[in-house]
């Protein structure tokens, strides 16, 4: 609906230009004039395209919330009225409806994250670091990362304690808060993963997931 509705807004404003008198020719190069920033040859799903976008003046809606908050724009609000799309109130009810979608979706994500650790994760690394005992040498770096997957965990499980209730600023600060110390928590726990003993670990390895079948 996006890409039609921008589609009809262009044609619209084009058609508004040449009924007003200017020539089709001046219509179209002054239109590929006013919008020929977004034109990108290269990859643009490449490193290179957001640097190259900002030095144009083009936003990078990069997450949702970002996508979201521009969705419910004025801007859009109207072209979507104008056009008979969408009302005002039919525009703000989906912006509700994907804020709730995705602020539910983090948060239960989250909430498990902790979870799995919790009951998981930090029994199996206290039994494999048990399994150390007489020969202390070989633990290597097990305890700290051990140790460490606790204290980041805690640390979430603070910070989703603190999420706010105003939808906008829930969305935003589970994606700009929540979501980045999950991956601190994301990035420990795989470490754990070569380190603990086989047959401790509490769950599917990605090697079990892959490659399972073929056994």
């Amino acid at each position: 609906m996006i890409c039609n509705t921008i589609m009809a807004s262009g044609m619209s404003y084009l058609a508004s230009q040449i009924e007003g008198g200017k020539s089709v020719r001046d219509s179209v190069a002054d239109m590929y004039k006013k919008n020929r920033n977004v034109i990108f040859t290269g990859n643009g799903y490449s490193s290179e395209w957001p640097p190259e976008a900002s030095k144009r003046g083009l936003p990078n809606l990069n997450t949702t919330p970002k996508a979201i908050k521009t969705w419910s724009s004025d801007k859009n609000k109207k072209v979507f009225q104008d056009l008979g799309v969408l009302s005002t109130e039919e525009t703000e009810a989906r912006a509700e409806v994907m804020y709730e979608a995705y602020t539910q979706s983090l948060y239960i994500e989250a909430k498990t994250m902790i979870d799995m650790v919790e009951t998981g994760i930090l029994p199996a690394c206290a039994q494999d670091l048990a399994l150390y005992g007489d020969n202390p040498s070989l633990v290597g770096d097990r305890d700290k990362t051990y140790a460490s997957i606790k204290v980041e965990n805690d640390k979430l499980k603070t910070i989703l304690a603190k999420v706010p209730h105003d939808m906008v600023q829930e969305a935003e600060f589970l994606c700009d808060t929540v979501k980045p110390q999950m991956a601190v928590v994301r990035g420990l726990v795989d470490n754990a993963e070569g380190l603990l003993r086989k047959d401790l670990y509490p769950y599917p390895t990605y090697e079990a997931m892959l490659y399972h079948h073929h056994h």
